[in-house]
């Protein structure tokens, strides 16, 4: 399991944590039923507190990407790609409608809105 810690980051240690597993596993490098290092260890790997690793291991069993058994560790949980895909689709709707309310706030019309939406897509690519 890679994981690459930024010391420039402005997101905590155990966020960037978080989002690199949970990152790993939607992207299937970590499949359902495969273990994770231990807590101990990846603190060790990534010369961090096991406070640190705890905390983001909480984290993805509390939002159902692991899941930890007593005296064994933890392993990655089945995913539901369908919820996952549809909970993502629904913060994108509201992102856009913010991006929607805030254009008419300052009268950028639909047309202009679609040009710099397809340019930005196509930059981020």
């Amino acid at each position: 399991m890679q994981i690459l810690i930024s010391n420039n980051s402005k997101e905590p240690i155990y966020e960037q944590i978080y989002g690199q597993i949970k990152k790993q596993i939607l992207t299937n490098v970590l499949v359902a039923g495969q273990a994770l290092p231990s807590m101990r260890q990846l603190a060790k790997d990534l010369d961090i507190s096991v406070i640190t690793t705890k905390r983001a291991y909480e984290e993805l069993e509390k939002k159902g990407f692991i899941y930890s058994v007593v005296g064994k560790g933890s392993f990655v949980s089945e995913q539901n790609h369908e919820m996952i895909k549809e909970r993502k689709r629904k913060i994108v709707e509201e992102q856009l409608i913010m991006a929607i309310q805030n254009s008419k706030e300052i009268g950028i019309e639909l047309p202009e809105l679609k040009e710099l939406l397809s340019l930005l897509y196509e930059e981020a690519e």
